[in-house]
């Protein structure tokens, strides 16, 4: 990582900036989460992660983030399996000041893109957006695609085709989420929801990568989020 170009965070988050949508989500999930606060800001369910360069970028501007301490959270009812084990050798895991303490203007990069994450195609193509299927049961957002702002995902795509461009093997390690998602939907014989770059929206069938154009209203919701 050290050879390559560096992204440029100060240029980059204030380009990856617009809310998911207009409303505040975190308010829709935090009512069903124990702990009271959104899922995605919940130390407990969701532990962000930032480039190593982008932690040399935080800790030079803001107190928000200090390093991920096993300690942080304490809830022995939730999984227990290591976080650091499939941690990428370029990334670092943090811990915030919490969702009342939020210095929006500094949130990681993690942040700014859940729940989603770029899919590519097995013949490696990033069409898209999908998202992290383990909270399907937590995200509000999952189960209300429509409110994802045109604007967000928009930004969403540009901030990924630059770091992609810097950085090609981080393209390849969306391309090996991608291909586990894919996977765990074959098994499930279920079809991936991808917000398309080109604007549309469709179900991708994971056998094959082929896309059909759907709407809305064909997208599943999940847990709470059923009745809406």
């Amino acid at each position: 990582m050290n050879k390559q170009p560096p992204l440029d965070f100060e240029i980059l988050y204030p380009r990856f900036n617009t809310p998911i949508t207009d409303l505040d989500c975190g308010q829709k999930c935090a009512i069903h989460n124990s702990h009271g606060v959104p899922f995605c800001c919940d130390i407990c369910h969701a532990i962000p992660a930032a480039y190593q360069s982008e932690w040399k970028f935080l800790r030079q501007n803001t107190n928000l983030w200090r390093e991920w301490e096993s300690t942080d959270c304490n809830d022995v009812e939730l999984d227990a399996n290591n976080p650091l084990s499939d941690l990428p050798d370029n990334m670092i895991l943090l811990t915030c000041q919490g969702a009342s303490l939020c210095q929006r203007p500094y949130r990681a990069l993690s942040c700014r893109q859940f729940p989603f994450f770029p899919y590519v195609t097995e013949d490696f193509r990033f069409i898209g957006l999908a998202y992290e299927w383990q909270f399907e049961n937590e995200c509000w957002i999952i189960s209300h695609l429509e409110q994802v702002a045109s604007t967000y995902r928009y930004e969403f795509i540009q901030t990924f085709d630059k770091t992609f461009n810097l950085w090609p093997e981080e393209m390849e390690n969306y391309a090996n989420k991608s291909e586990e998602m894919r996977s765990v939907f074959s098994e499930k014989k279920r079809r991936i929801p991808i917000l398309h770059r080109n604007g549309k929206n469709y179900l991708l069938n994971p056998l094959n990568d082929h896309i059909r154009i759907t709407t809305f209203s064909q997208y599943q919701k999940f847990g709470p989020y059923q009745i809406y």
